[in-house]
């Protein structure tokens, strides 16, 4: 298993880690890309059951944590082609916030946004990471994301509220 980047509160690298051997204490990168179209709607994927954060839950269109020899951008390039078959840098995608999280676990998110009205037919998702794509309508998403947090990755919540300026 790869080794992932382990950072400090100001978001620079001061070691590697295995996965598996990380400590609450630990910081560590992740990247995420949200996917939005015009018509309102927003592309989620449901994380595969077998996963140890957030088995079953939706989440962003794609995310991935950084592992030793990536940056930011280029793990949100892999984690988009890898998870559901898109090669991001045909798009128009840009960086947004970069959001430090601390909840159950602790890492700085840097977000992507792409705009694109993409057809959920074209997406070929990544079996062991991914369970299902879909489009959400925004006003929904908001409502459902109230009502049952529970459904959602634990830190979606958080992060939604930054979408909205976008």
């Amino acid at each position: 298993m790869q080794e992932i980047v382990i950072v400090n509160e100001d978001d620079k690298i001061i070691g590697f880690k295995n996965r598996k051997k990380l400590c609450t204490s630990d910081i560590y990168r992740v990247s995420a890309l949200w996917i939005v179209n015009d018509h309102g709607q927003i592309l989620l994927s449901q994380r595969d059951v077998h996963k140890k954060i957030d088995p079953g839950k939706w989440g962003p269109a794609v995310s991935g944590t950084i592992e030793k020899g990536e940056g930011y951008l280029q793990n949100i390039i892999k984690e988009t082609r890898e998870e559901i078959g898109i090669d991001l840098v045909k798009y128009a995608f840009k960086e947004i916030d970069k959001i430090h999280t601390v909840l159950e676990y602790n890492f700085f998110c840097q977000w992507y946004l792409l705009r694109q009205n993409i057809k959920i037919d074209d997406l070929m998702r990544q079996k062991n990471e991914v369970m299902d794509i879909k489009w959400f309508d925004k006003n929904e998403f908001s409502d459902n994301l109230k009502k049952y947090p529970e459904k959602y990755t634990i830190d979606m919540l958080h992060h939604y509220e930054f979408l909205k300026k976008y």
